[in-house]
């Protein structure tokens, strides 16, 4: 390795985070970061990572895209068949990760995992470009394929399928709800003394309080 990873250090300088002047619900709090960090993250600041369990309890995660966010919890779509909606539809139930660097924040977010209605997942689809329509149909996620050219194959194959005509979506293919049970919120400080304020669902009821760095 040509640099020494131990030695990088980076302070964070960002605002403070008190229980005391934050909002009763997480929502309405993750709205109000997630609305910064999208002016400040750009293109990213929908990015999250997604952590599932499969049937022996090994972890897997990756980064999706926040797709949807309402009182309900949090919206993103994927392919029914991939590991991750195998792993989901055995155990319903992930955790979120989001990460903005410009604020110095962290969410993260734990709860239960269902699936949205047809008809939301309809409606999204179609507000897709017609490209990511299309790669609905090409991509059978995350099975082993021989090489690039198999792709472009399928590639072409449903591009003259649905030349001219409006491209459906497939039923392996949806939205998934994180319907969150536990939400942490932390405002990186001067010298790792950072601010922690987690939310649990208890009882329908949210608690709130602060946790030590």
């Amino acid at each position: 390795m040509t640099r020494d990873i131990a030695k990088i250090r980076r302070d964070y300088e960002g605002g403070s985070l008190d229980e005391s002047t934050t909002p009763d619900t997480p929502m309405t709090l993750f709205d109000e970061w997630l609305t910064l960090a999208l002016e400040s993250e750009g293109d990213d600041g929908n990015a999250m990572t997604l952590a599932t369990v499969d049937s022996q309890g090994l972890p897997h995660a990756r980064i999706v895209l926040l797709k949807g966010v309402d009182q309900g919890g949090l919206v993103f779509y994927s392919n029914y068949q991939s590991h991750k909606g195998s792993e989901l539809a055995n155990v319903p139930y992930a955790a979120l990760v989001f990460w903005w660097p410009s604020l110095d924040r962290q969410v993260r977010v734990e709860g239960s995992v269902e699936l949205i209605s047809d008809d939301e997942s309809d409606r999204y689809f179609a507000s897709r470009p017609r490209g990511s329509q299309l790669s609905t149909w090409i991509a059978t996620q995350s099975v082993e394929i021989p090489d690039r050219s198999w792709i472009e194959e399928r590639k072409r194959r449903f591009e003259q399928l649905y030349e001219g005509q409006e491209i459906t979506r497939p039923a392996h293919w949806g939205g998934y709800r994180v319907v969150p049970e536990m939400i942490e919120f932390w405002q990186g400080q001067p010298n790792r003394l950072h601010d922690r304020i987690r939310y649990e669902l208890r009882e329908g009821d949210w608690a709130k309080f602060r946790l030590a760095p």
